[in-house]
């Protein structure tokens, strides 16, 4: 059986609690490296190492661009950062956000998969939406194992559930028994043959006329499950990211429009009282026009219902 040494954890919404208790139920011989990868405000100090340190008998670090990479450590991606992981060490960059996050659960994902294959176990914990589903199928695709947390057990079920829902999961449980369950796999004490067999890849993108929430360029879709959409700098979303990011930018832009319009009216009207010969009365009809616009457009920010796909 392949030595499975390197362990990638994913988590957002809920995700803080969920990680401090795997880190506390961990053996401080564990002989396996852990990458923790945690949805994070873009500025400010992350206290994520401190308090898994403190959790449990690991030591966790936020690790700088190329440090080497030792067994028996956790390493916590900081804030605004992906974290990319290679043979004996790490790499950070701010390279495109993947889904809106950076740093990005599919990014470490994918990275472990691409440099360690079969040596890795990709782990999902709570958390919204669904970053990690696509790593993690990256993860399997490369004869690596696939652990979700319960969804029962998770405070936010989504990753976990689309996870399940289109991986290959190896297995599934609560977060108290997650510590045995990795201890057991960097052992080699694993589970049937069924549970490690390689998917099989379908490679190529398609553009699909649609544009990037993010800078508007144009997306194209990965022909594989799960589907992923790409724009041509590197903003990557899943379906349910897409139709999310898609909703903010819609509301985004009504708003501007809104401020357009208003600003076109005050425009008009501070127009109007400079001016003594007849443009004054067409002015003051343009900023009433411009004011039923921009009403016109709150009404339809009002009507639009929320699409979710949970």
């Amino acid at each position: 059986m392949p030595e499975r040494d390197t362990i990638v954890v994913g988590a957002s919404a809920g995700g803080v609690d969920a990680l401090k208790k795997l880190a506390a139920g961990l053996p401080k011989d564990l002989p396996a490296s852990i990458f923790a990868i945690l949805h994070l405000p873009p500025t400010g100090h992350s206290f994520l190492p401190e308090l898994l340190s403190q959790a449990g008998p690991l030591p966790a670090v936020e690790p700088a661009d190329r440090d080497p990479i030792e067994r028996g450590h956790i390493y916590v991606a900081r804030p605004d950062y992906h974290l990319l992981i290679a043979d004996d060490h790490v790499h950070l960059t701010r390279s495109p956000k993947e889904g809106h996050h950076r740093p990005s659960i599919n990014v470490t994902f994918r990275s472990a998969a691409l440099c360690c294959g079969a040596r890795v176990v990709g782990v999902v914990l709570s958390g919204a939406l669904d970053d990690g589903t696509a790593g993690l199928w990256e993860i399997k695709a490369r004869r690596g194992l696939a652990v979700v947390q319960d969804p029962n057990d998770a405070l936010f079920p989504s990753m976990p559930q689309n996870a399940i829902q289109q991986v290959p999961v190896d297995f599934s449980v609560g977060v108290s028994e997650m510590p045995e369950l990795l201890l057991r796999l960097t052992e080699g004490k694993e589970m049937d043959d069924h549970a490690r067999q390689r998917l099989e890849r379908r490679e190529g993108l398609g553009y699909m006329g649609f544009t990037c929430p993010d800078c508007r360029g144009p997306l194209s879709e990965t022909r594989r499950d799960p589907v992923e959409f790409r724009c041509r700098v590197g903003h990557t979303f899943s379906t349910r990211m897409l139709v999310d990011g898609n909703a903010s930018t819609r509301e985004r832009k009504l708003y501007e429009a809104i401020v357009a319009l208003e600003e076109g009216a005050d425009i008009a009207e501070m127009a109007a009282g400079q001016t003594g010969n007849s443009k004054r009365d067409e002015l003051i009809q343009k900023a009433q026009e411009l004011r039923k616009q921009a009403e016109s457009v709150r009404e339809i920010l009002r009507e639009i219902p929320p699409i979710s796909l949970d």
